[in-house]
C-alpha cells in the first residue's frame, strides 16, 4: 500500500480516441450506457453511425441539438453496443481481483477511497456498473494490483471529471452535482430552488438519511440559488447572520505545563490500514522528541484512528481526553473538520490541516501545511517574464487542469503552441512533427510547456528536446537556451526517465521536496531508520514538520508568532499568512525545483 504517487487519470481517461475512433469516455445516465464523442472538423452522422455500430437517426434521438448539423467540439452521447463478454469463473477471477460487494449507501467515490484505486480502473473492470445507481449486494472487482495506487486528490479529481462528462450532454433543465460534507436535502433544496420531495424524485426515490458526502446526484440545471460555497450553514466558524469568522484568543503554555496533543489520523478504514498516516505519525513523534531534547518542554500524545468517518469524529470529540487537548492535528480530510473546529473554537486552541487544502472551512483556529493553491505559479513567474519565448507543446489528449494554470500564469503574454505527432524514425521525412530540432533554432530563452496528460507522449517529447539540444549542439551551433516547465503530475509516472528531467533543465513546483543527499534530511533519515527499521516517505517528513513548527509555538503566541515567519525545520520552507477573505491560517510557500544539465538539482 506504500507509495509516494499515484497514477494521473484526467477527462480523457486514456487515449481521446481508441481503435476504430470510438471515444474513451464511457458514462451512464439515467440507468443507460453511452459514449461521450467530441465532433471533430469534417465528422459526419454517417461515419459515426459506421464507427459506433448505430443509426443516425439513433444517434440523433439521444442528440436533439444536432438535428441541423455537426458542430466542432460540440459533446454528443452515443448509445454503446457491447460486445458479448467473456464469462470467467470466480476461481480465475480472483487471481487478478478481489470481491466488494456494495453496503447500503455506499458510492463509487467511497469504495475508490476505501481501496486507494483509480475510478477508471473500477468502470474499466466493472463494464456494467452505474456509478450513480449502485444496487445493495452489487458485485465490484477490485484489481489487486491497483490497490494502494491512487491518492483522494486523484480520485476527487476523476469523480469530478466524470460529473463534468455528464454535465456536457445532461438533459435540459439538469445537471449532475457531487455532495460536499455536511450538506443535507434541506440545504441543497434551498440551494436548487426545489422541494425536498422533488429532490427525492429526481434521484429516484433517493432518502434523506441516504444521502452521502461523496455521492453524485441530480439537481436542477441553471436554477442554482447560491454559490457553492455559501452554505454558511455547512461552514464551521461562519455564521448564517454576520458572515464574520469569530476571532479567537489563543493561550500561551507555560514551559512547566505539559502540552497535550491530540492526533487525528485515518490509520484504517474498513479494517485496511494506511500505512501513509502511520508514516506521518511516526514523524511526528520523532520531531516531538527533538522539540523535547531542545526546549526541555513536557508533551502528551493522544492517537485517535478517524476510519474517515464523520460520525467516529464525532465520538472522538465528545471523548474527555480529546477534550483536555491544547492542540488538535488532523482529521486529515475536510470532512468531519467541522465538528472539531466547533469544539476548538469553544476551546480557543489551534487545529492543524497537515496535508489537505482546506477549501470550505473558514476559522481563525485552522492552521494549514498545504501551500496556497491560488499561489502556485508565483515562484515561475520569471520564467514567462519579457524576452522569453514561451512554447505550449499539445498531443491528442490534454491535462485540462494543468492548461487551465499555465494559461493563467501567462495572462495577457504571448505564446505559440506546437502540435508534437509521433513518428517512427523510419518514416520521418522533413518537417516531421516528430523532430523538435525547428523549436530550438533560435537565440531567443525558450520556456517549453508540455500539455500532454499521456505518460508516453510526454516521455517521448522530452526524449525529442533532448535530441534536438544534442544535434544542435554536436554540428558546433551555439547551445540552445531552454527550459521545460514540468507537471507536478509526472512524478505519478512510473516508466518516465527522470534523467532527462535534467537534459532538458526541467523545473518544477512542488508541494514538498526533500533531497535525500542533504546533511538535515539524512540525519533525519538515520534516526527515522533507528527507531521505526524502515526509511521515512515524504510522509514521515510532513509528521517531523508538523511537531517542529506547532509545538514550541504552544509556548508564545501562536497566531502571530507563526506569521509571515519562514520555517524549514528539514527542507521545505513555510511561511504562514491569511488569504485574502479568508480566517485561515494557510501557509503560502511553495517549493521549486531546478533541474540542471549538470545533473544537480536546486531548490528554491
Amino acid at each position: 500500500m506504500k507509495r509516494l504517487c499515484a497514477t494521473l487519470l484526467t477527462l480523457v481517461w486514456g487515449l481521446s480516441a481508441l481503435a476504430g475512433g470510438k471515444s474513451g469516455t464511457i458514462v451512464y445516465i439515467n440507468g443507460a450506457k453511452y459514449y461521450i464523442h467530441t465532433v471533430r472538423t469534417g465528422e459526419t452522422l454517417y461515419g459515426l453511425s459506421k464507427t459506433y455500430g448505430v443509426g443516425e437517426q439513433v444517434i440523433v434521438e439521444n442528440n436533439p441539438s444536432i438535428a441541423r448539423g455537426l458542430k466542432a467540439d460540440e459533446n454528443i452521447r452515443i448509445p454503446f453496443v457491447a460486445e458479448a463478454p467473456e464469462l470467467k469463473s470466480d476461481r480465475k477471477l480472483r487471481k487478478t481481483f478481489d470481491f466488494h460487494y456494495v453496503a447500503k449507501g455506499e458510492t463509487l467515490y467511497a469504495i475508490s477511497r476505501q481501496y486507494e484505486i483509480p475510478v477508471k480502473t473500477l468502470l474499466d473492470d466493472n463494464p456494467n456498473l452505474d456509478p450513480l445507481h449502485m444496487r445493495l449486494g452489487e458485485r465490484i472487482l477490485i484489481r489487486k494490483k491497483q490497490i494502494g495506487s491512487e491518492d483522494e486528490a486523484g480520485t476527487q479529481q476523476q469523480w469530478e471529471e466524470y460529473r463534468q462528462s455528464l454535465n456536457s450532454v445532461a438533459d435540459a433543465g439538469t445537471s449532475y452535482h457531487i455532495v460536499r460534507p455536511g450538506e443535507t436535502f434541506y440545504s441543497l433544496s434551498r440551494r436548487f430552488g426545489i422541494t425536498e420531495e422533488e429532490l427525492s424524485r429526481l434521484n429516484k426515490g433517493l432518502q434523506p438519511a441516504d444521502l452521502k458526502a461523496g455521492a453524485m446526484i441530480v439537481v436542477p440545471g441553471g436554477r442554482e440559488t447560491q454559490p457553492e460555497v455559501a452554505a454558511a450553514d455547512s461552514l464551521p466558524g461562519v455564521h448564517p447572520e454576520s458572515r464574520e469568522t469569530k476571532q479567537v484568543e489563543f493561550r500561551s503554555l507555560r514551559r512547566s505545563e505539559t502540552l497535550d496533543i491530540a492526533v487525528l489520523l485515518p490509520l484504517a478504514v474498513n479494517g485496511q490500514p494506511n500505512d501513509n498516516y502511520l508514516d506521518f505519525y511516526q514523524g511526528f513523534l520523532l520531531g516531538l522528541d527533538s522539540v523535547k531534547r531542545t526546549s526541555g518542554i513536557s508533551v502528551n500524545v493522544n492517537l485517535y484512528n478517524t476510519a474517515r468517518d464523520t460520525a467516529r469524529i464525532r465520538e472522538i470529540v465528545a471523548d474527555e481526553a480529546f477534550r483536555q487537548s491544547d492542540l488538535v492535528v488532523g482529521p486529515v480530510y475536510e470532512e468531519g473538520l467541522g465538528e472539531v473546529v466547533r469544539f476548538a473554537e469553544e476551546r480557543g486552541i489551534p487545529v492543524v490541516s497537515p496535508l489537505a487544502n482546506i477549501e470550505r472551512t473558514n476559522s481563525d483556529v485552522l492552521f494549514q501545511l498545504a501551500p496556497d493553491p491560488a499561489r502556485k505559479y508565483e515562484k515561475v513567474e520569471d520564467l514567462v517574464g519579457d524576452g522569453k519565448r514561451v512554447t505550449l507543446i499539445c498531443t491528442a489528449t490534454t491535462d485540462k487542469e494543468f492548461e487551465r494554470e499555465i494559461l493563467a500564469l501567462l495572462g495577457d503574454r504571448s505564446y505559440t503552441r506546437y502540435t508534437y505527432k509521433y513518428e517512427h524514425p523510419s518514416s520521418r521525412g522533413a518537417n516531421s512533427p516528430s523532430d523538435l530540432t525547428p523549436l530550438l533554432e533560435n537565440d531567443a530563452e525558450n520556456v517549453f510547456v508540455i500539455l500532454s496528460d499521456n505518460e508516453v507522449d510526454v516521455d517521448r517529447i522530452l526524449a525529442a528536446l533532448a535530441s534536438a539540444d544534442t544535434s544542435i549542439t554536436s554540428r558546433g551551433r551555439t547551445a540552445p537556451r531552454f527550459t521545460v516547465l514540468g507537471n507536478a503530475r509526472w512524478n505519478r509516472y512510473n516508466n518516465l526517465d527522470r534523467a532527462i528531467f535534467f537534459k532538458d533543465r526541467v523545473v518544477f513546483i512542488s508541494t514538498y521536496h526533500a533531497k535525500r543527499d542533504s546533511e538535515r534530511v539524512k540525519a533525519f533519515d538515520s534516526a527515522y531508520l533507528r527507531s521505526f527499521g524502515i526509511l521515512p516517505t515524504l510522509f514521515s517528513y510532513r509528521g517531523y514538520d508538523t511537531a517542529m513548527i506547532f509545538a514550541p509555538a504552544m509556548y508564545g503566541d501562536i497566531e502571530y508568532d507563526l506569521e509571515d515567519r519562514r520555517f524549514t525545520p528539514l527542507q521545505t520552507t513555510y511561511l504562514f499568512s491569511r488569504p485574502e477573505g479568508r480566517a485561515n491560517h494557510v501557509n503560502h510557500n511553495w517549493t521549486r525545483v531546478n533541474y540542471h544539465k549538470d545533473f544537480t538539482i536546486t531548490i528554491e
